[in-house]
């Protein structure tokens, strides 16, 4: 395994345990068993490594789905069940962040220089939703940055729920629900038995 990897291997470990806020790069490298200089022989500073452990070490955010390809449905229960799954590994990292008005400002200028961020999934799956709409797949009238906002807003609050009932993982039903309840705002029929 490469410096790289056991570095990020160990600041994911020690970004749950501690949260961002609270972990150092001196404390990512004694878990990496490194020296802290060789932390930034990888990476620029610890915002990075935060960059790098969500995008490598987390569940996949999924990016949007090829517009006119599959169906909506399908396309929209795939995204909603990566983020579900993306936002409850998450929580245990970013709790501390959010709290201390401070680093969040931080995080939020590093995240912007890195083109990252909690707007990001919802800009893309509207990107996503016009196109579709554009392609005659979703109506005319429907809102896509209103849809978007619902769907990943249902996904951060059901990740956040499961994280706290210290569930492992989101089943895919969860995502079937939430998708289930923006369909018609598109202009789709929801599925009969869609999942309680």
């Amino acid at each position: 395994m490469s410096a790289r990897e056991r570095i990020l291997d160990a600041a994911a470990e020690v970004m749950r345990e501690h949260g961002v806020a609270h972990a150092t790069t001196k404390q990512i490298a004694r878990a990496a068993g490194y020296s802290e200089a060789l932390l930034y022989k990888h990476f620029r500073d610890k915002e990075e490594i935060l960059l790098f452990v969500l995008r490598e070490r987390m569940p996949a955010f999924p990016g949007a789905a090829v517009p006119g390809e599959a169906t909506v449905e399908a396309n929209l229960v795939a995204l909603a069940h990566g983020a579900l799954r993306f936002y409850r590994d998450a929580f245990p990292m970013m709790a501390s962040m959010v709290a201390q008005p401070r680093l969040m400002a931080a995080a939020r200028e590093a995240l912007g220089r890195y083109g990252a961020g909690p707007r990001h999934p919802v800009s893309v799956l509207a990107a996503y939703l016009r196109a579709e709409r554009e392609r005659g797949r979703v109506a005319a009238g429907a809102d896509p940055d209103a849809v978007a906002a619902l769907l990943m807003g249902g996904c951060f609050q059901q990740g956040f729920l499961h994280y706290f009932d210290q569930e492992p993982d989101v089943p895919e039903a969860v995502a079937v629900t939430l998708v289930s309840g923006v369909l018609p705002a598109l202009g789709l029929d929801a599925p009969e038995a869609a999942a309680p």
